[in-house]
């Protein structure tokens, strides 16, 4: 299922309850924010006999500035047959491709990156990729309700970055490469090299995002006018 903002911009509401999550990403083939899917992919994991946990993030946004509270939505997961914690994330666009050991504190290796761990003086957790740092996670477990004011926030603030921009975006051909729709810009990126191309036409458009997202879409969504 793609990261994409697209409801934003298509003027549908965003309702963070497990069924209507379900229903969005799996019965109408959609995908969606961190909120949408890792929110919907916890109630699978429950489904098939894993013990979920949502904990909330606040993004990096540079090295030394952070985003508010309830800015990201991840999972801690664990089984009873399994003694280790895991950190699940389908939702937060390029990152780990595989689930990530919340314990560990060296590098993990993944075909996203290279990950690690760390605690912060106040008890929660960095996450970094590459060495940079991407979300700092709260140990804390919460409830999809908890994250209902911030995503109202990203829906409707002309400072979140879900609403100066459309982004729609896959993993590919076994996790090799990545396709993404912005626009009318159409991006993929095999081994590093990116390739453009510009599409020019509403039908393209709308081509696009069947053929490379299965997203069939009635109208082309247009950036949020918030002026």
């Amino acid at each position: 299922m793609p990261f994409e903002n697209l409801s934003i911009h298509l003027g549908e509401d965003i309702v963070l309850e497990e069924d209507r999550l379900v229903d969005k990403v799996v019965r109408a083939r959609r995908g969606g924010f961190c909120y949408e899917l890792n929110g919907a992919f916890a109630g699978l994991l429950s489904a098939l006999g894993w013990s979920v946990t949502l904990l909330a993030a606040r993004v990096f946004t540079a090295p030394d500035r952070i985003g508010p509270p309830y800015d990201h939505l991840a999972l801690r997961v664990e089984s009873p047959d399994d003694p280790d914690l895991w950190l699940v994330d389908v939702g937060f666009g390029a990152h780990s491709h595989h689930p990530l050991r919340l314990t560990e504190r060296g590098e993990q290796t993944d075909r996203g990156g290279t990950f690690r761990i760390t605690g912060t003086p106040d008890g929660d957790l960095d996450v970094l990729k590459d060495g940079a740092p991407q979300y700092r996670l709260a140990v804390r477990p919460r409830a999809l309700e908890d994250f209902e004011a911030t995503c109202w926030w990203h829906r409707t603030s002309p400072k979140s970055p879900f609403t100066r921009k459309l982004v729609c975006s896959r993993l590919t051909d076994g996790g090799e490469a990545r396709v993404t729709l912005s626009g009318d810009r159409l991006v993929t990126t095999v081994a590093g090299e990116r390739y453009v191309e510009t599409l020019t036409t509403d039908a393209e458009i709308l081509a696009a995002y069947r053929d490379h997202f299965a997203l069939e879409l009635d109208r082309v969504p247009v950036v949020l006018d918030l002026a």
